[in-house]
């Protein structure tokens, strides 16, 4: 069979976002963000968020991890140690508070367990919590548009957009794994048993994320890892052929990776992690360098793959 990568044939169904999904959307981002208003005529009570300043003393000392300036705390949530937050209601803005507590015995910190203390504190601002209507209120302090009909049409928009792009990355995908079957490729049971492997090691890191392990995930679903290994597999097969494709195409059209590009590869990165690029340069090594120009590589190749394809839509 003759590796074809160009004049390949696929359908694609571009799904139009409904008023309904918009609605869904729009209250799913209103119960996100409750509305937070200011008190000043009354005093506190539960319920209420307070803004504090606090400085903890055991006698006449101040001990560590006791202080803190512009502190919120919902009363009654039972956050701070027994006694506190009692002592908080009935309280105005301005007010100055000395609160006397005991440690419980079996407190986290040794040195304060079962001790007397007291906190002077100073309460600045009482703050309730309260639901926004979808209406022009809601559209400008959260969506931060003139009306609530704009917030909806950017919503739209927005939503469009994002089921677009992953709409072109499936067709893209689907157009690369029907390169990867024209390509003809010994796969050793080695190579396999490597690439399930790191299948199972990107569950495992997505897993750590969220705070679980392999062990867990094999109780809730019932499973073993070794099923899991054996599952991968297709999977695996699969990712062996499009990275083996890629190349082809990269040798072929004589594809390379700017210097350019990898620097825009970097800071796209480094914005989805939430650090800078130099952050990033800190942890750049041979493989991190492979693994970006692997990244650029693909996407050139993928785009080529699209742009000589037949689509029907």
């Amino acid at each position: 069979m003759e590796f074809t990568y160009k004049g390949l044939t696929a359908s694609y169904s571009r799904h139009i976002v409904t008023e309904e999904e918009v609605n869904r959307n729009m209250e799913r981002l209103r119960q996100q963000n409750p509305r937070i208003a200011v008190v000043t005529d009354r005093p506190t009570e539960n319920g209420d968020e307070v803004v504090l300043d606090y400085a903890g003393f055991c006698g006449d000392e101040q001990f560590p991890g006791g202080t803190a300036e512009k502190q919120t705390l919902v009363l009654g949530s039972g956050m701070f140690i027994p006694g506190f937050e009692e002592q908080l209601l009935d309280k105005v803005p301005g007010e100055e508070v000395t609160v006397k507590v005991t440690f419980p015995e079996q407190y986290h910190s040794a040195d304060l367990a079962g001790k007397e203390a007291r906190f002077e504190c100073k309460i600045h601002e009482i703050r309730v919590k309260t639901e926004y209507q979808l209406d022009d209120t809601f559209a400008r302090e959260v969506g931060k548009c003139e009306s609530f009909a704009e917030m909806q049409q950017k919503m739209q928009e927005s939503l469009q957009q994002y089921t677009d792009q992953r709409g072109e990355m499936d067709l893209q995908d689907t157009l690369l794994r029907k390169a990867a079957e024209t390509l003809e490729i010994q796969i050793s049971e080695k190579m396999l048993e490597e690439a399930a492997q790191e299948q199972l090691q990107n569950l495992k890191a997505q897993l750590a994320q969220q705070g679980l392990n392999i062990e867990m995930y094999c109780q809730f679903m019932n499973t073993t890892e070794e099923k899991l290994l054996e599952e991968a597999k297709p999977a695996a097969e699969n990712a062996i052929r499009c990275r083996a494709a890629i190349d082809e195409v990269v040798q072929l059209e004589g594809l390379e990776a700017t210097q350019e590009e990898i620097g825009n590869a970097l800071a796209v990165i480094a914005r989805h992690n939430n650090v800078t690029v130099e952050d990033l340069k800190a942890q750049y090594d041979a493989a991190f360098e492979q693994a970006v120009v692997n990244s650029v590589l693909t996407g050139k190749v993928m785009k080529l793959i699209r742009d000589h394809a037949v689509i029907t839509e």
